[in-house]
C-alpha cells in the first residue's frame, strides 16, 4: 500500500514538474494554453512541430466545418489527433480502457473573443483516471512532449 502511494505521488509530482509555466491543469483534467497565433497558424505550428518530433499525425478534424455542415453554428474547433505507438501503446498494456485517453488529442479552438486556445488531457489526471501507477517515466515524457508541442503556439 506506501509503495502505491508513493508511486501516485511520484507520478504526481513528474507530471506536475512538467506542465508549461503558462498552461493551467484544471480538476476536470483539462491543460489550456493561450495560443499567440490565429487558428490557421496554431494549426500549422502544432503539425509541423508534430512531424519535426517524427510523431505520427493521425487525423486533423475542422470540427466547425462538420458543424456547418450538420446546420450547426460553433466557433472555429480543431481537433489534432497524434501520438507516438512505442510510447502511448505502454499505458495500454498497462490498462487497456487507457485506450480511451489514446492517441494524443490536442483541441484548438477559438472563444467569442476571437482568442485561440489549446486544450489537451492532463496525463497525470489520465493516469489516476486508469489507475496506471507503473508508468511514471512514460507519462513524464507524454507530458514533456506536449508541453514542448503547445509551446510552439506561446512563444
Amino acid at each position: 500500500m506506501l509503495r502505491r502511494n508513493f508511486a501516485k505521488a511520484a507520478l504526481a509530482l513528474a507530471s506536475a514538474a512538467a506542465v508549461a509555466p503558462s498552461a493551467v491543469a484544471h480538476a476536470n483534467g483539462i491543460v489550456k494554453n493561450r495560443s499567440n497565433y490565429s487558428m490557421q497558424e496554431t494549426i500549422e505550428r502544432i503539425t509541423k512541430d508534430i512531424a519535426g518530433k517524427k510523431i505520427k499525425l493521425f487525423d486533423v478534424i475542422d470540427q466547425a466545418k462538420l458543424a456547418k455542415e450538420a446546420g450547426v453554428d460553433l466557433l472555429p474547433s480543431t481537433l489534432v489527433v497524434f501520438g507516438n505507438p512505442p510510447l502511448g501503446t505502454q499505458f495500454l498494456t498497462a490498462n487497456p480502457e487507457s485506450g480511451l485517453d489514446w492517441p494524443v488529442r490536442l483541441l484548438v479552438f477559438q472563444d467569442d473573443k476571437g482568442k485561440v486556445w489549446t486544450a489537451y488531457t492532463d496525463f497525470a489526471w489520465i493516469a489516476r483516471r486508469h489507475n496506471i501507477t507503473n508508468r511514471v517515466a512514460q507519462f513524464k515524457m507524454a507530458t514533456e512532449v506536449i508541453s514542448s508541442i503547445v509551446s510552439s503556439t506561446t512563444a
